[in-house]
């Protein structure tokens, strides 16, 4: 979370009433388990640990009992329920702050649970200008509407359109009167539109794509059990012998020794491979490419840490960074560092800046001492894509 010390002071509402029909299960989504917490939890804890003061909660009326446990442990809350719509729900959580009159308030959707400090630093700052300010995207799929009978009916222009996230920041008494002037449909969709009905000044922000809104069954998928992060480390040696290529971080070193292997024997790819397999529990670089199978014979090293990667981000994971060490007594990697980085982090499609490489010698002991062979070990840290 980023530090919010330096902002104005400011109350939150989350909207936590709705029935989640379209996630499926036994109990409303926001009382589900995601990463090992109850939904809700996660974005009331983000804007407490912001400094949200004070932070009401809106639950549905028969919905006390899951909501007192999905925030057993926390203080500063209330909890307050929610009306027939969401804007009813919304209402009721401004009248609990009436008698506070806080200066700002965020309004931020319970099904949004991962909630960067950075997204509300950029909102509360924006009220300066504005009496209200929302986090938009922008949409890069073209937009087609639909006829009443299932065909394409005409283009919208997605140049001027945006997607809308929560939390959306309010000056408090601004919101506070137009809802409560409010005299149009039941649902007005969000709080903007209503301070904008109530002819007020709406800034846009950049929004953020960690404010994804989980709303289907695939969204919790294995969602109890998946970390956000997964740390797997990997340790491979090949021999160093006479007429062989010496490939190392799939870059070719000039040397007078290569290693040897059924594949290129690149030690330092086959040491990351093992770490991102061994992160995701998917084995290891023999399973996947066992050196009894001819087709891997000289095959490039590069393969097997592409389709570890790939597998990585199948199970959901994008490459946080990756930590090798090399050990030898020759060739010098300085002089090759800065290219090994580089192919690293094209093979793994990171950046270069999530990307290390170091060296060292064992002090002339041991194999590698000795000039047999190269020896690495990498560890690697994957996390939530």
């Amino acid at each position: 979370m980023a530090s919010l010390s330096d902002l104005p002071p400011f109350a939150a509402i989350v909207v936590a009433a709705g029935k989640g029909l379209r996630a499926g299960g036994d109990v409303p989504k926001q009382f589900r388990q995601w990463r090992g917490k109850p939904l809700m939890r996660h974005s009331v804890e983000a804007l407490l640990a912001a400094g949200a003061r004070p932070l009401v909660v809106v639950v549905s009326e028969d919905a006390e009992a899951d909501a007192a446990a999905a925030l057993a442990g926390l203080d500063g809350l209330r909890v307050v329920h929610g009306g027939a719509s969401r804007q009813d729900s919304v209402r009721n959580g401004l009248e609990a702050l009436a008698g506070d009159a806080p200066v700002h308030v965020l309004i931020h959707d319970a099904a949004r649970p991962d909630l960067p400090g950075a997204a509300i630093k950029r909102l509360l700052a924006a009220l300066e200008a504005h009496s209200g300010a929302i986090p938009v995207l922008p949409v890069v799929d073209s937009l087609a509407v639909a006829g009443a009978d299932g065909t394409m009916a005409g283009k919208a222009e997605r140049e001027s359109l945006r997607r809308v996230q929560t939390p959306q920041a309010f000056r408090f008494a601004d919101i506070l009167a137009a809802h409560r002037a409010w005299d149009g449909p039941t649902d007005a969709g969000d709080d903007a539109q209503v301070l904008l009905a109530h002819s007020g000044s709406i800034g846009l922000v950049d929004g953020d794509e960690r404010l994804r809104k989980i709303t289907f069954a695939e969204d919790f998928v294995n969602a109890a059990t998946i970390p956000a992060i997964r740390i797997g480390q990997g340790y491979d040696v090949h021999r160093l012998a006479a007429g062989e290529e010496l490939w190392l971080c799939g870059v070719r070193i000039p040397h007078e020794k290569g290693l040897s292997g059924h594949s290129d024997a690149d030690v330092a790819l086959h040491a990351i491979t093992d770490a991102v397999l061994g992160a995701i529990g998917a084995g290891d670089i023999g399973t996947h490419f066992p050196p009894s199978d001819p087709q891997w014979r000289g095959a490039r090293s590069a393969l097997f840490l592409s389709h570890a990667v790939e597998l990585a981000r199948e199970a959901g994971y994008e490459i946080g960074n990756v930590d090798l060490t090399l050990i030898c007594e020759a060739p010098k990697i300085g002089p090759h560092r800065q290219t090994m980085r580089a192919r690293l982090a094209q093979i793994m499609r990171t950046s270069e800046g999530a990307v290390s490489i170091k060296a060292t010698t064992t002090e002339k002991l041991g194999f590698t001492g000795r000039g047999e062979g190269i020896a690495a070990q990498a560890i690697v840290m994957l996390s939530l894509a």
